[in-house]
Order: structure tokens, then C-alpha cells, then sequence
């Protein structure tokens, strides 16, 4: 175990981009945590809440305050009306590129390579402007600023999906192999080449089209794969200046599945923020986001499988972490041959009632976990969401788990997590146990990455 992030145990491959490695050298400190919990909880959600107002609204002052179920008392609603126009604007353009790029990358435009590297970096930038649009509502915070409303479904409704027991929690019809994807065309890099993966989510209660991003490194054959999931709001692909650690990944060899999680990016439903379901939701958006995302990994696993020979990996950051564990375990009962070979979790727990009720999370994101107005009792959210928990015997073999967990990590509590590494048996070696925080742990493997190099032994051992 280290618990010295300046430390380089294992040899890792020389960065390529200093910009990243100079940002994790001045926030990827302790400090920086306070300041992300301040950022998400004052102004991110309260603002992305307005900002998916007035994704319904259009430019009505009148159907804004509908959406946002807010007063009128004490706004300002010229001034309102200005930042509907903003945002407005900003979202005509980020749809105009976003349907060039699907024509561009999936239909039959005859667009060549540069042409695509340049569509590409233009609906990045797009979708980045009218993500900042809720800039323009920031007017608004001064008071009373907006929390997540709880849309809990009664326990009648979820025992009408899951059973009364949750016993259908168990996935015994996950997907594999039936299940058509389509594959992008590429964007070469000096890194390796990007693509995508689009198909029909084989989830009933989602029903959407997933998409993934794949970053294959330069001149590997059978390259190691790794599925790897992102975080609660986080939308590598319409937010710039993400710490990304599939770019981290790419450089030590592997090649990286980078799945949108339900109800994110391109997945995101119309008057929401990412992710914002998963929150307003609970139990219910825990379930259908993880019996989902499970059974699309599995999809995933399969093609992985018949495009290279080389070993798989389940992987994650936070709830990414927490999705990879019960992937991992559900597709690997059912599947052997779309076990995962390896996992590399950051940032996760080993209870999802830690998670949900125990850590931060909840408070920062003004989550209301008052569910029990709506016919449930926290004996029986617990029940149904230690059902979302991993088993205390691992899904793969300890040696081939590499964790990374932060002493300070109030969102994923990290003593959850060291229990279950502990029940684990995962090796010494294998553990990154540092004195950070759950948002500043990202921001330290970039001038650090010796967990991703430990992972990469790890992997080319198989």
C-alpha cells in the first residue's frame, strides 16, 4: 500500500501533454476539495437546474418559471428574458453541430479525416458554450437558490419492476451478444485514433441509444481493453477541461471503452442536467441506471472481445467505479467469457447506502432523500440498494484488482471502500490508499500516475 502520492513506485510512460500535468501540479492538493464541494453545491446544480428550465421554456419568461416551479417574487425578469435568449442561442447551434457530426460520423457524408477533426473540435466547442449559458443565471442564486425535487416512485411502482423483494435486481436476462452496434468513423491523434459505438440500449426501462467513446493507442495489436466509466455529471464529451483518465490510459497501451452512463451527454433527457434523474429518483433512478448500465457493458464486453484477443478490464471513477463493481459481478455470473480479467476502481465504496446516505454526495448536489413521503422507510431503501452492492468475495481475481482511494473522501466514504478491498484480499501492492479527497484524487494521478502504470503490469501479465 502507498500513501505517498509523490512517490513513484512503478514506472510510467512520459506525459505527453504538459497542460494536464501542470494542472494536477496546482490543484491536486487536499485544498481543492472544499473548494469543488463549495463549486457543485452553490452554483453547478442550482445553475443547471435553471439552465434545463429553460431547455423546456425556449425563450418564455412565462414557461420558465413553469418548469423551474419557481415564484416570480423578487426575479428579474428582463434580465431573465436576456439569459433565455443566451441559452437559447447557444443550444441552436449546439444542435445544428451536434446533427452534422452524427451525419459526418454515422450516415453517409462523404467528409474526409481533417474535415471530421475539425467537425468534431467545432461541436466540442459548441456543445461547451451552451453548457457555460448557465452562466446567465447565476443572478438567481443570491436567495433562495433551486434544489433537486424528489420524483420518487411509490414502492408499489418499483415492486411492479423489480419485484417486491428487488429479486429482479438480479439481472438474470442480461444482454450479450444479440445486440447490433455501430461503429463511427475515426479521428486520428497524435495519441491513436477516437471512435464511437452507438446501440439500442437492451434496457427496457431505458430504451435509448448508448454511446462510447474508444481511444486506441498507436501501433499495439490486441491491445488490453478497458471498459471504463465516468462520474455522476460528469460529460467528458460536452465539457472541456475534464480530467480524463482514458487519455491516461491510452498512453500506458490500453485501449479504452468510454461509456455514457444512462440519463449523460448524449443520453441526457430534454429539461435535465446530467445525471439529474439518478438524483431525483432514489431508489428507483439507482436501479434503472445500474441494471442498465450493467446490462450495455455487457454489449460492450462482447464486442470488446471479438475485436482484440487481448485481456479485459472493468473500470471507473466514482459512481463509474461503483457501476464497473456491480458490472463486473452480474456479467461475469452469467458470462464467462465476458469476465472481466481485471478491475481499476477510483474513488469507490463498498456499500451503495454509504454512498447515498452516509457520504456528502446527497447534501452537495441538494439531493432531497426524504422518500419516506412517498411510501418507503430507509430499512427498505437500504434493502434494495445493497442489492447494488459488490459481494464480499471479488468478481475477479484480488491480484488483478489495482484501487485507488483517498483518506479524505467524504462522497465515497473511504472507509467503505478499504473494507471491501479488505474483504477482497487485494494485494499491498494493488492499493493507492493517499491523503486526498475525492476531487482532488484525479487531479493527483495526473502528476502521478503510478496507479495506471501498476494497473498496466498488472494487465500485460495475463
Amino acid at each position: 500500500m502507498t500513501d505517498q502520492p509523490d512517490t513513484m513506485q512503478y514506472k510510467a510512460r512520459s506525459p505527453r501533454n504538459w497542460g494536464r500535468t501542470l494542472k494536477g501540479y496546482a490543484f491536486g492538493w487536499a485544498w481543492f476539495d472544499p473548494v469543488s464541494s463549495w463549486a457543485l453545491r452553490r452554483p453547478f446544480v442550482p445553475s443547471s437546474l435553471l439552465w434545463a428550465a429553460a431547455e423546456q421554456a425556449g425563450t418564455s419568461v412565462e414557461h420558465f418559471f413553469d418548469a423551474a416551479q419557481l415564484p416570480r417574487k423578487n426575479v428579474h425578469e428582463n434580465k431573465l428574458a436576456e439569459a433565455l435568449v443566451h441559452a437559447a442561442a447557444a443550444r441552436t447551434i449546439a444542435q445544428r453541430k451536434e446533427a452534422e457530426w452524427q451525419q459526418a460520423f454515422f450516415g453517409n457524408s462523404t467528409a474526409g479525416p481533417e474535415a471530421r477533426r475539425m467537425l468534431e473540435a467545432e461541436r466540442y466547442a459548441a456543445s461547451h458554450a451552451y453548457n457555460l449559458t448557465r452562466r446567465h443565471f447565476g443572478f438567481m442564486l443570491k436567495n433562495d437558490p433551486p434544489r433537486i425535487k424528489s420524483q420518487t416512485q411509490s414502492p408499489e411502482e418499483i415492486a411492479a419492476i423489480y419485484g417486491t423483494k428487488f429479486e429482479r435486481l438480479s439481472l438474470d436476462g442480461i444482454a450479450n451478444g444479440n445486440t447490433a452496434i455501430e461503429v463511427s468513423k475515426p479521428i486520428e491523434r497524435a495519441a491513436g485514433v477516437d471512435y464511437w459505438l452507438r446501440f439500442q440500449s437492451p434496457s427496457a426501462l431505458l430504451g435509448d441509444t448508448v454511446y462510447a467513446r474508444v481511444l486506441e493507442p498507436r501501433g499495439v495489436k490486441n491491445p488490453p481493453t478497458i471498459i471504463f466509466g465516468h462520474g455522476i455529471c460528469i460529460e467528458y464529451d460536452h465539457w472541456r477541461g475534464l480530467i480524463d483518465e482514458a487519455r491516461t490510459l491510452r498512453a500506458e497501451g490500453f485501449r479504452v471503452i468510454r461509456p455514457v452512463a444512462p440519463w449523460h451527454g448524449r443520453r441526457r433527457l430534454l429539461g435535465s442536467f446530467g445525471g439529474q434523474p439518478m438524483m431525483s429518483r432514489v431508489p428507483g433512478g439507482l436501479f434503472d441506471a445500474f441494471t442498465g448500465a450493467a446490462q450495455e457493458w455487457a454489449v460492450l464486453a462482447n464486442w470488446a472481445r471479438q475485436a482484440s484477443s487481448g485481456p479485459l478490464a472493468y473500470g471507473g471513477t466514482s459512481l463509474g467505479a461503483l457501476i464497473a463493481q456491480f458490472a463486473a459481478e452480474k456479467i461475469g455470473e452469467r458470462d464467462a467469457r465476458l469476465r472481466a480479467d481485471g478491475l481499476f476502481l477510483i474513488t469507490h465504496s463498498g456499500r451503495m447506502t454509504d454512498a447515498t446516505f452516509n457520504g456528502d454526495m446527497a447534501g452537495l448536489l441538494g439531493v432531497d432523500l426524504s422518500a419516506e413521503k412517498h411510501g418507503w422507510n430507509r430499512e427498505r431503501i437500504e434493502a434494495g440498494l445493497g442489492l447494488l452492492d459488490p459481494a464480499r468475495l471479488p468478481a475477479v481475481n484480488p491480484k488483478q484488482i489495482v484501487t485507488v482511494l483517498g483518506k479524505r473522501d467524504r462522497i465515497t466514504p473511504y472507509a467503505s471502500g478499504l473494507s471491501l478491498i479488505d474483504s477482497w484480499g487485494v494485494p499491498d501492492e494493488n492499493r493507492f490508499v493517499w491523503d486526498r479527497g475525492h476531487f482532488s484524487m484525479p487531479l493527483t494521478m495526473i502528476r502521478n500516475p503510478a496507479p495506471v502504470a501498476r494497473f498496466r503490469e498488472v494487465m500485460t501479465q495475463l
